[in-house]
């Protein structure tokens, strides 16, 4: 077990108790932006931005640079800030936790690398055209129209 792993018993009370602070990457390419058909709850089996929860200690900018390197393995420049977005889901990873709340921190980044690495959390990557997601999510087109994708909103 990693030393920065909580454990799941601690998680679970945490995940039932608390929203979890992360942060979303909404990776630009040259060619449109890069999804993750997600693998867990929520949203599992959708086209979602990667992300991941912010550690004790651990700098927004500083996760951002650290969750492209565990979930894409890419290294990535952060464009801007889209702020934080609050996200609500009926569903979780965790049994019995009644739900998923998230302040997710929405951060648009590039990156040249588009050779991704999977982890346990995606089943596929891939760089769409932003017109063209299947089986967006919500939140995923509210990053998305805030990073520019679609303007005539």
């Amino acid at each position: 077990m990693s030393e920065d792993r909580i454990p799941d018993e601690d998680w679970a009370t945490i995940v039932s108790n608390v929203p979890i602070v992360s942060v979303d990457l909404i990776i630009r390419t040259d060619d449109g932006v890069v999804l993750g058909r997600r693998q867990n709850e929520p949203a599992k089996g959708e086209w979602f931005v990667p992300g991941g929860r912010v550690k004790k200690n651990e700098t927004l900018r500083k996760a951002v640079h650290r969750v492209a390197r565990e979930e894409l393995g890419i290294e990535v420049e952060i464009i801007e800030s889209l702020g934080v977005y609050e996200h609500i889901y009926n569903a979780s990873d965790v049994k019995d936790a009644g739900g998923k709340h998230y302040l997710a921190n929405g951060f648009v980044v590039r990156s040249p690398q588009e050779n991704f690495t999977l982890n346990d959390q995606h089943a596929e990557i891939r760089i769409f055209d932003p017109m063209n997601v299947p089986d967006m999510h919500p939140y995923v087109y509210g990053f998305l129209k805030d990073a520019g994708f679609y303007s005539f909103d």
